[in-house]
């Protein structure tokens, strides 16, 4: 059994959903950290949606505020996020290329 973390990220995120991360077939993740940063000169609203594979799709956050200059963590701290294989994490923003995200995760297969 491997397990490896790394870095995935998403630059320019807008208006359109960006799949950020969809885990491999036969591996769990686990999301040890999220964050999304506002890269633009106003206030942007971001979605961060999980699409299960079992067609059980939610949000972690809908519609949160992330200031100018600022950044939110979604995930991180205490806070962890398990997928199976399949599942697929999207970002969204109410605003065109408005959004980088930084996905820090742990790979088990």
């Amino acid at each position: 059994m491997a397990n490896d973390f790394r870095l995935k990220t998403s630059t320019g995120v807008g208006t359109s959903p960006a799949t950020v991360y969809t885990t491999p077939s036969a591996t769990a993740t686990t999301i040890i950290g999220l964050s999304v940063a506002n890269i633009t000169t106003a206030a942007i609203e971001v979605d961060v949606q999980v699409e299960n594979n079992d067609g059980d799709n939610i949000y972690i956050v809908k519609a949160a505020p992330v200031p100018v200059g600022g950044s939110l963590v979604v995930i991180g701290g205490d806070q962890k996020v398990v997928m199976e294989a399949s599942d697929i994490l999207k970002v969204t923003s109410d605003t065109a290329a408005s959004a980088d995200v930084a996905l820090s995760i742990l790979e088990i297969s």
